[in-house]
């Protein structure tokens, strides 16, 4: 599962980035899923330490980065109006 988000968050990314419309964004749930991401970091930190951290903080970082993205892009479409 997370392999398969981690080879989905790329296109989300790359949309974002070059469309500069949040069509089809919903800023509430890149946070529930970002806070999703955190949980899972620190519970592999507390309780089972393995190599699956790395995707965790990987898919992270993704969310985190199209999270940016979606409040760059209002910022473009609120001063284009």
């Amino acid at each position: 599962m997370l392999l398969c988000f981690a080879a989905g968050w790329p296109f989300s990314i790359y949309k974002s980035y070059t469309s500069r419309v949040n069509g089809g964004k919903s800023l509430p749930f890149l946070i529930i899923v970002f806070v999703g991401y955190i949980a899972g970091t620190l519970h592999k930190i507390v309780y089972n330490f393995d190599g699956v951290i790395y995707l965790y903080i990987l898919n992270g970082a993704m969310v985190f980065i199209d999270m940016m993205l979606y409040w760059r892009n209002a910022r473009f479409i609120k001063t284009s109006v």
